[in-house]
């Protein structure tokens, strides 16, 4: 199994109980940007980690695409499942991951791709208001 196999395996039972393995999977100076955080370090990443599963409940990942790349690159694509805490709904985002992995098949970079505004924010009752009015707004008008 090579290092993107194992990874996303990882990933697919990854809870609050399997993060002290993260270490296995990723180099202690690994990047790591979301569109809520940037940090390095794997001991940050893992604090990211705790923090999703100690706060989104049933929070779940599971990886449906996986496309390795030249030169330790690839990307792999992903949802994650959990129960949205100020609505109660199961909700599921969809994202892309950038990785980058070292000689030793660890990763050194983590980059996650997805929309906040639509995955997240457009599922509150008062923000998707909001956020339709503004989508509407700044849409471009049909040519006649």
């Amino acid at each position: 199994m090579n290092a993107l196999d194992a990874l996303c395996d990882y990933f697919d039972t990854l809870s609050a109980s399997s993060l002290d393995a993260l270490d296995t999977y990723y180099a202690a100076d690994a990047g790591f940007k979301d569109p809520f955080h940037q940090v390095t370090g794997v001991e940050a990443i893992r604090a990211i980690l705790r923090h999703t599963f100690d706060t989104l409940p049933g929070a779940r990942f599971r990886v449906t695409r996986r496309f390795p790349g030249a030169d330790r690159h690839a990307v792999i694509l992903w949802e994650m499942d959990f129960v949205m805490p100020v609505t109660r709904a199961s909700t599921t985002i969809v994202g892309a991951t950038h990785l980058v992995f070292d000689a030793a098949g660890k990763v050194t970079h983590h980059r996650d791709y997805w929309d906040a505004a639509e995955e997240l924010y457009g599922r509150l009752p008062v923000l998707k208001w909001l956020m339709r009015a503004l989508a509407r707004q700044a849409a471009a008008k049909p040519v006649s």
